[in-house]
């Protein structure tokens, strides 16, 4: 299948083509001829999945088709609604490249910085707003904005959004909306609450489902170390001793943690960054922007703040502390091999670990392979019992830069 057979206008294939996007993913192939018919969608479907084009492309398509049937300017048109900060600017990136031959508006707002840049923007008049709840809410309260226009609404990750205490926020924009609208709903899982919640919006919706978030991806291949909690540094260092993984994503489960391993890292002359709840917006984007450019080696994250990081060919997540939720691994290492890309994905696993390991492995259906040659065993006798693995092959071959640096250590 491809772009074309989708029944896209020349613009957006032109943007396409001009990306080197030539085939869809599957929830693109799926969702936009749904979108573009004007139906409601819900889509259950985890990042990786390339379901922001899913939405963005056709949503381009509508705005553009319909253009005539609007003649103020000055009214917003979709409203695009996302739990994170860092979500909402990839998302209006995407915008700004699928709708790069267009004449449309799009931009962001977020919460953290002054909101008057963001406010002088809106009052030239915007097509497409992207935004999270708290900013929404309080331009609404102030009167700068006005959702009685909006023809397309997005919900994206829902879950997401009930995990962050969203929710409440969520309804009450929602009951600002004109109740002639299209409605798409976008979430990795479908909760209870989270399936009610859609009921309210969505009027007779198709639904998508792509790559349930008890799977993983068969393009990451999947490792664990047992190793002890004081060795975890060591370990990790010695993993970086490997020049082939030029950049990769690290998994806390706390922000302290997260400044823990990055103060580590930095003291042995990696390059690395935290991302967390607790860093400015400013220094959270400048983090994420080192690491698209490989001007940071390293960067250690936390799952909330995680959630929506998109990068381009990564290749390698490390999950420095193992979650305790087990969906949380599965969007974790979705960081890497996605839209069908290649990953690998370590997991380091101490002995009080033990049990979220296997509750991961529960749910994801398979044993993950450990690896036992390597420097700093677990003393734990306890560990799960699984088949040794050999080292990944890009390990083997940089074995003697590993020890090398043992050797300084040492």
């Amino acid at each position: 299948m491809t772009f074309e057979s989708l029944s896209l206008i020349p613009s957006i294939l032109k943007a396409l083509a001009q990306e080197g996007y030539t085939a869809p993913t599957p929830i693109q192939a799926q969702a936009i001829p749904v979108v573009l018919r004007g139906k409601d969608l819900l889509g259950c479907a985890q990042t990786g999945t390339g379901k922001t084009a899913a939405f963005a492309l056709p949503i381009i398509q509508l705005l553009l088709q319909n253009k005539n049937n609007n003649t103020s300017k000055n009214h917003i048109r979709s409203l695009i609604v996302t739990p994170t900060r860092e979500l909402a600017i990839q998302i209006e990136e995407s915008f700004k490249v699928y709708g790069g031959f267009t004449d449309l508006k799009y931009t962001v707002i977020f919460g953290g910085v002054n909101q008057h840049s963001q406010v002088k923007t809106l009052n030239r008049g915007v097509d497409v707003l992207i935004a999270t709840p708290g900013r929404l809410l309080d331009l609404i309260n102030q009167g700068i904005i006005n959702l009685g226009k909006i023809e397309i609404f997005v919900l994206d990750e829902a879950d997401r959004m009930l995990d962050m205490g969203f929710i409440h926020d969520v309804k009450r924009l929602i009951a600002l909306l004109p109740n002639k609208r299209q409605s798409l709903f976008f979430s990795a899982t479908m909760p209870p609450e989270i399936t009610k919640l859609a009921n309210t919006i969505l009027v007779n919706p198709e639904r998508v489902e792509v790559t349930p978030a008890s799977t993983t991806a068969e393009t990451i291949d999947q490792y664990v170390y047992h190793v002890d909690k004081p060795n975890k540094n060591h370990l990790l260092m010695d993993l970086l001793a490997n020049e082939e993984i030029k950049s990769v994503l690290v998994f806390t489960r706390t922000k302290h943690g997260a400044d823990k391993v990055v103060k580590v890292l930095i003291k042995n002359g990696v390059k690395a960054e935290a991302i967390h709840g607790n860093k400015a917006q400013n220094a959270r984007q400048r983090a994420l922007n080192n690491f698209k450019t490989l001007q940071t080696r390293v960067l250690v994250a936390t799952d909330i703040a995680a959630r929506g990081i998109d990068v381009d060919n990564l290749g390698y997540v490390i999950n420095y502390e193992i979650p305790n939720i087990p969906e949380t691994y599965v969007h974790r290492i979705g960081r890497s091999g996605r839209a069908g890309g290649e990953g690998t994905a370590y997991s380091f696993c101490e002995g009080e670990e033990v049990e979220y390991l296997r509750k991961i492995e529960k749910l994801i259906g398979q044993k993950i392979p450990v690896i036992g040659d390597h420097p700093y065993p677990s003393t734990n006798k306890g560990h799960i019992k699984t088949a040794e693995k050999p080292l990944p092959r890009a390990r083997r071959k940089t074995d003697e830069s590993n020890r090398g640096w043992r050797s300084k250590k040492q």
